[in-house]
């Protein structure tokens, strides 16, 4: 990773609030910042001698007057952000103001040429700053360790041969970086807390308290497929049941059970059933509402602990607005008053997070290079 300059702290606030805005005229920079207007112009001046802020052109003023507009320069920096999703692997890379750079999107199998070809794509001498990670296991805050549970195995191997050497790696759990995502450009925008619920191959909860994604003690927090179940007194509950009962799989082998020959060729995959649930036929629609009926228990779990206020529905079943109906009536019958709506990110959502999240991390890298010679 390139070496950051040392900066002072009032340069290292500039730099924050600039990534943050994307372009500002020195006042509107000191007001961000909370920084005199002479401290602004000594840090922006000090940022430009080091390419890490650049002139972007002229802003004229109500009184007429024209300020010097500025954005981050070229020294700032890049970063990847890559969801290892359970069929795609997903890839961006982006600015540290946020803009986006290059993407690219490649099976499970051949994630490894994705990232490659997003990392081809960024500007060339540019330093990349940090990677971000999406998988689907627990991580610990602050680590660039493997996963505990390791589920993304010999794909996230895979993966990380093709990152660049001595560039720092941080792994985040996928729901996490998908309730982020809904947070600042999706859903839930505007609302400080709420639960995001991931159904599809697997399940899944991201916890926003105040704003904040909750982790928990072990990084743990959301992990709903470990919900005892079935509670029942003649069966035995067992490891991840939940995930394995709510599940696309067991959607799927319950369509096929169901199925019958006058309802044409059996689904194969959950979007075939949802798209002739929305046709009108029988069967598929009463496998949806089934289907309804279980993710609305297990939201009516979710609220009993959390209250959140909102449920946003994610992943590749939950996103279906066709749930929307029958979970909200099973949350209502079995829970007080909470508010229930689909993504808007859909598939998209764990990657915006991790970016979202590789940038905060990239300009931290900058940030905190802050040398006090004020």
């Amino acid at each position: 990773m390139a070496e950051v300059p040392r900066l002072t702290e009032s340069a290292s606030a500039v730099f924050a609030v600039l990534a943050q805005a994307g372009r500002a005229t020195r006042p509107q920079l000191a007001s961000l910042a909370g920084l005199s207007k002479p401290t602004v112009s000594s840090a922006v001046a000090e940022l430009e001698g080091v390419r890490l802020a650049a002139h972007s052109g002229t802003a004229s003023s109500g009184t007429g007057r024209s300020a010097a507009v500025y954005r981050l320069g070229p020294a700032a920096g890049t970063v990847l952000a890559v969801d290892l999703g359970p069929a795609v692997t997903r890839v961006r890379g982006c600015a540290l103001d946020g803009a986006l750079l290059a993407e690219a999107t490649a099976s499970r199998e051949d994630a490894a040429d994705a990232v490659r070809e997003a990392l081809g794509a960024l500007p060339a001498g540019v330093p990349l700053r940090t990677i971000v990670v999406a998988v689907g296991d627990v991580t610990r805050e602050g680590t660039g360790v493997r996963p505990a549970t390791a589920k993304a195995g010999p794909v996230f191997d895979a993966v990380a041969v093709a990152l660049p050497p001595a560039v720092p790696v941080h792994l985040e759990n996928n729901v996490n970086c998908a309730a982020l995502a809904e947070l600042h450009e999706g859903a839930a925008r505007g609302r400080r807390t709420f639960g995001y619920l991931r159904i599809g191959v697997g399940i899944g909860l991201g916890v926003v308290i105040g704003g904040q994604v909750l982790r928990g003690a072990n990084g743990a927090a959301g992990e709903v497929a470990r919900l005892p179940y079935p509670w029942d007194d003649g069966l035995e509950p067992r490891h991840e049941a939940l995930e394995e009962h709510v599940g696309a799989r067991s959607l799927l082998r319950r369509a096929a059970t169901a199925w019958q020959d006058a309802d044409g060729p059996c689904p194969t995959s959950t979007e075939h059933l949802f798209a002739l649930a929305l046709e009108g036929r029988v069967t598929a629609r009463a496998m949806v509402a089934r289907h309804a009926a279980d993710v609305g228990r297990l939201a009516a779990a979710v609220t009993a602990v959390l209250d959140p206020g909102l449920i946003v529905l994610g992943g590749s079943t939950g996103s279906d607005p066709q749930l929307l109906p029958g979970v909200r009536a099973e949350l209502e019958r079995l829970s007080w008053p909470t508010e229930v709506v689909s993504s808007t990110l859909g598939d998209l959502g764990t990657v915006v997070g991790a970016a979202r999240l590789a940038v905060a991390r990239g300009v931290q890298t900058v940030t905190e290079a802050a040398h006090a010679k004020d």
